[in-house]
Parts: C-alpha cells; sequence; structure tokens
C-alpha cells in the first residue's frame, strides 16, 4: 500500500490509514510504539486546536487596527507593567498574576482531561466542549473529525510562517508582510535583491 502523502512510497506498517488524517507520513518512525503512536495523535489534536485559536487571534486584532501580536507583550519588560487588551488595561494585568491564572486554568483543564481513560472521549469530550452539538450525528462526525485535523495542521503551519517571518524581519507582522510580500518576506534573506 502506497502512502497518500507522498506517491511510490510505501505506507509504514504502524499507520493503517484508518485514523482521520493519516496519510502516511511518519518518516522518522516516531510512532512504531502503539502507546506513542495514539498519544502522538492526541498531542497533535490539541497542538491543532491551539493553533486554530491562536491564528485568528494574532490576525483579527491587528486587522482591527489594534496591534500586533509581535509587541502585545512589550508591557511585560517593564518593570510593574500594566497588560492590556484590545487597547484596555486589564485590571489584573501585572505578569506574575497572569501566569498564575493561566498555570492554575490549564492544569485544572489538562488534570480533567488526563482523567478521563477512554483516548477518544479525552479527543473528544462533547458536552461543554460541543454547543453546537457536533458529536450527535455520527456521519456529520466523522467528516468533521477529518475537516478539524487537516484545518489544524494547516494553522499549525501559519503559525510556524508567523514566527519564521518574525525571526527574519523581527518587528513585522503577518498583515505587514501580506501587504508587501516582495519585500518583507524569507527570501530575502537567503537571496537579497539589491
Amino acid at each position: 500500500m502506497s502512502a497518500e502523502w507522498m506517491p511510490g512510497q510505501p505506507r509504514p506498517a504502524h499507520l493503517d490509514g484508518f485514523d482521520y488524517g493519516d496519510f502516511g507520513f511518519d518518516p522518522l518512525e516516531l510512532g512504531t510504539v502503539p502507546e506513542n503512536l495514539e498519544w502522538f495523535k492526541e498531542s497533535e489534536l490539541i497542538q491543532c486546536r491551539w493553533a486554530m485559536l491562536a491564528v485568528p487571534g494574532i490576525l483579527f486584532p491587528e486587522a482591527l487596527g489594534l496591534g500586533n501580536w509581535v509587541q502585545a507583550q512589550s508591557w511585560a519588560a517593564v518593570p510593574c507593567g500594566q497588560a492590556n487588551y484590545l487597547g484596555q488595561p486589564v485590571p489584573w494585568g501585572m505578569l506574575p498574576t497572569i501566569l498564575v491564572i493561566e498555570l492554575l486554568s490549564i492544569a485544572l483543564v489538562e488534570h480533567r482531561r488526563s482523567m478521563e481513560k477512554d483516548p477518544e472521549k479525552r479527543k473528544y469530550p462533547g458536552g461543554a466542549f460541543d454547543p453546537l452539538g457536533f458529536l450527535k450525528d455520527p456521519k456529520k462526525l466523522e467528516e468533521y473529525k477529518l475537516k478539524e485535523i487537516k484545518n489544524g495542521r494547516l494553522a499549525l503551519l501559519a503559525f510556524v510562517r508567523f514566527c519564521v517571518q518574525q525571526s527574519a524581519y523581527p518587528g513585522t507582522s503577518p498583515l505587514e508582510n501580506l501587504a508587501d510580500p516582495w519585500h518583507k518576506n524569507i527570501g530575502d534573506i537567503f537571496i537579497p535583491f539589491n
């Protein structure tokens, strides 16, 4: 059986093609241990969800003229700096307070998720996390799972692109690059056109 991600390549034996988004891509054979493979799938899905939240969270505030993601954390470098959210000061916006709130909230969510023994329930918990009832229709659910992983992978690539562009041109934002893609891109670093 051929891998879908690269025609002519043999599909790894541990990837059977029955999981969502399984196109036979594992060139380093990291998923040969079944327990690791399940953990990788779950981790990828969680990271995809974070990326799908991050990419619009980076683009929309800048599109609305509220600053870019690169300079958003500049308040943290100032002693006793005050956090702003969409141009408004956050009442509890001191860095130590924000770090404690984030640490506790993420720890609580991850602890509750890790208590679930069923891997499918850990990945797709439903309940409050499914307010539109997508998990109720099994036929549609299969389609949504594939769409979620594909869109998540695209969001991961978009976020990596934002980070690479920021490294190449410190201080520039994704929309600045989009406005002038021929002069503010990674290609100028490697192939300067003067």
